[in-house]
């Protein structure tokens, strides 16, 4: 029991210290926040706006990496938990603005301006969405244009889960075409892999993509002029020129500054020769080039300079939230557990929770919170982590016999007192194993938040997918493997000290 009561206090105050932590940083007017999607060029591009603007701020800007799909980057934005990101028009037209036809800048200025945001800086090139198949394919099959792929309808198709569901994607190009196909949504690092290895047909792509060429794709003719132009641009909120009138006069000095050729040049620098993104936006930024990083395998990643901050991130996120649960949801299964009415309500409300996509839910509370970061991902993976907590709180009061029950009350204990020396002691060892399959799911649920900005191993493993970069992924999943079988081996030592603790003297 001490020691459950050690384990609480120690979560409660790391749930101290991280608040403090977010408060203190939000209280600071000066600050910059840049936010970016998941996928290889937006992480370029947002190092590239925070390091523009780095020297004429009091504070380092805070860069908010692989935030996931449009809608939880916009989100952040209008929530105020970023300050800006690097956009593209079409999609502001189509997917932000919902416009059924692609709008001037100055006609999104003036839809985003009720908003409190707005849009600027052109950057100087247009990466629009396009459809490829590997050049002998379609070459065989007689494919070059878009209208071409209605008259071959057993085509694979691997699209990206956002395009699909894109109101400017896949069902409007389908109308367009007439195409019968049904695609497969895949992550976008890795259906070119999907695609060189025969595994799909057809992709979606980014034309400033670096692997086209690289891999031998052929992109097809957009005939019926489907897509609109995607410019790079900068949507940002409306007070960040007059609150840092400085750092936006440099951020618009990169207006027409980046082309094709250049972007696409930065994106082969971290996709083929794996370059770490602060550096590719270093040397663009001073008109130069570096030489290949050597230092770039499994156990470099591994054991790279992020390590301890991924660790300890990693490790608050999942002793806070089993922390909170348990304080929770402890005190709710004894409260319910002489109803049993009451208690399957309770006990099915948190396995539905169980049953919501993590992604979902984490948007969902970025909406409701106006925050990214670590406060929403704390909520999910509590929420997450209150079922196996309940279930064994309510499974090991129920296997306490009533022999020994009724002996409490014999010995003149009160109901509470009862619970307090006889039931919960007992109930206990059933009460651990559920904190630790919680500790357990939340540490291979807390990946998820570097969706959101809360960084942890999940870091490492939403920019390996992105860049398709497999050295990198295992280098985020291993250290959260190895944290799993750490806390089995502590799990397990705490309930053999409570076998020893139990066993007659």
């Amino acid at each position: 029991m001490p020691a459950l009561l050690r384990f609480l206090t120690l979560a409660c105050c790391a749930l101290w210290l991280a608040t403090a932590g977010a408060g203190a940083h939000a209280a600071d007017e000066g600050a910059l926040r840049v936010g970016s999607k998941r996928f290889t060029e937006s992480y370029i591009l947002a190092e590239i706006l925070a390091q523009t603007a780095a020297p004429q701020l009091r504070s380092r800007p805070t860069v908010r990496q692989g935030l996931g799909n449009t809608a939880i980057v916009y989100e952040a934005l209008r929530s105020g938990a970023i300050d800006l990101y690097a956009e593209y028009t079409g999609t502001i037209s189509a997917e932000i603005l919902r416009s059924p036809t692609p709008l001037a800048r100055e006609a999104m200025q003036q839809q985003l301006a009720p908003l409190g945001l707005g849009v600027a800086i052109p950057l100087g090139f247009n990466d629009g969405y396009a459809f490829a198949m590997r050049a002998t394919e379609a070459e065989r099959l007689g494919i070059r244009r878009l209208s071409d792929l209605a008259a071959h309808p057993g085509l694979r198709f691997g699209l990206s889960n956002e395009f699909i569901g894109r109101a400017d994607g896949w069902r409007g190009v389908a109308q367009r075409y007439g195409l019968p196909q049904t695609p497969t949504g895949l992550d976008h690092g890795l259906a070119y892999d999907a695609v060189t290895a025969g595994q799909v047909d057809v992709i979606d792509i980014y034309t400033t993509d670096a692997k086209i060429d690289h891999l031998g794709l052929r992109v097809l003719e957009d005939d019926r002029g489907y897509f609109p132009r995607y410019d790079a641009v900068v949507l940002y909120r409306l007070d960040v020129p007059q609150r840092l009138p400085q750092a936006w006069a440099a951020l618009r000095t990169l207006e027409g500054r980046i082309d094709e050729r250049a972007m696409i040049a930065m994106n082969a620098r971290a996709e083929l020769q794996g370059q770490a993104f602060d550096r590719i936006a270093r040397d663009f930024l001073a008109g130069g080039t570096a030489a290949p990083d050597h230092a770039s395998g499994f156990m470099a990643r591994l054991l790279g300079p992020d390590f301890a901050r991924l660790a300890r991130q990693h490790l608050m996120l999942v002793a806070v939230s089993v922390g909170l649960a348990t304080l929770l949801g402890v005190p709710l299964a004894v409260w319910v557990f002489p109803h049993l009415r009451l208690r399957a309500v309770v006990l099915g409300a948190a396995g539905l929770l169980q049953t919501v996509p993590s992604l979902a839910l984490l948007a969902v509370l970025i909406s409701a919170i106006g925050a990214i970061g670590t406060l929403p991902a704390l909520i999910a993976l509590t929420l997450y982590s209150l079922l196996p907590i309940m279930r064994n709180a309510v499974t090991g009061l129920a296997d306490v016999s009533e022999g020994l029950k009724q002996a409490g009350t014999a010995l003149g204990m009160t109901p509470g007192q009862n619970l307090r020396l006889v039931q919960f002691p007992l109930a206990l060892p059933t009460l651990i194993a559920g904190v630790r399959t919680a500790t357990t799911i939340a540490i291979g649920t807390a990946t998820i938040a570097a969706f959101i900005g809360a960084g942890g191993f999940g870091e490492r493993i939403v920019t390996g997918l992105a860049l398709n970069d497999k050295a990198l992924l295992l280098a985020g999943a291993v250290p959260a493997a190895g944290l799993a079988l750490l806390s089995e081996a502590v799990f397990e030592w705490i309930e053999y000290a409570l076998r020893r603790a139990r066993q007659p003297r």
